[in-house]
């Protein structure tokens, strides 16, 4: 079973714009690859529990439809712009990925990439539009969210278990490691929505 047989996601990111595809096709941990391109980055909660999943993650997972699954969301910040919101999913905690009840405020990329156990399948994208359910998620930190959001995801696994990671890029990532003066010429250094009231969380706390 393989990502791309569910709603559109694709190996391909054509149509994607030239500055962001270096972000899109990197394949180390995009928590190490954003840390080297700012000053200050952090992780901000958004949820970690168990709730309801989309339905091509239920199955790509295993999960029954109506099944509960362990879910976690956050949005990584790099100097106090949010430049992803990262979306990960698994059928409990019970088994191969316990290690995560312990996560806490650390980047799930830590994790991953440090345990020589874990493997990863191909990475496929996918242009998310104002009805994705993602997408509204993942933009609501936004004032003026734009017409589509890139995001990519693949399946990490540990011991025959499946963890689904997502990664909605935000158009702030295009500006890491551009100075302030800089960053207002390009003119594309986002305000955020007021009512977004996320607590932040330093993961070198």
């Amino acid at each position: 079973m393989t990502i791309c047989m569910y709603s559109g996601w694709k190996r391909s990111t054509l149509v994607a714009g030239a500055k962001l595809q270096p972000w899109l096709h990197d394949h180390g941990s995009l928590t190490q690859r954003i840390m080297q391109h700012c000053e200050q980055f952090c992780v901000r909660n958004v949820k970690s529990n168990l709730s309801r999943i989309a339905l091509d993650e239920s199955s790509l997972l295993g999960v029954a439809p109506r099944q509960l699954a362990w879910s976690r969301e956050v949005y990584l910040f790099a100097d106090d712009q949010p430049v992803v919101f990262a979306h990960s999913a698994t059928r409990s905690l019970r088994g191969a990925w316990q290690m995560l009840r312990r996560l806490g405020n650390k980047p799930l990329g830590a994790v991953l990439f440090s345990h020589p156990q874990v493997s990863r399948q191909p990475l496929h994208y996918k242009a998310l539009h104002p009805h994705h359910p993602l997408y509204r998620r993942a933009a609501s930190i936004l004032n003026n969210p734009p017409g589509r959001l890139w995001a990519r995801r693949s399946l990490f696994y540990l011991h025959n278990e499946p963890l689904l990671v997502t990664e909605v890029f935000l158009p702030e990532i295009l500006n890491l490691g551009l100075g302030n003066e800089d960053r207002v010429k390009t003119g594309r250094r986002l305000a955020l929505n007021p009512r977004s009231s996320i607590p932040i969380l330093d993961p070198r706390s």
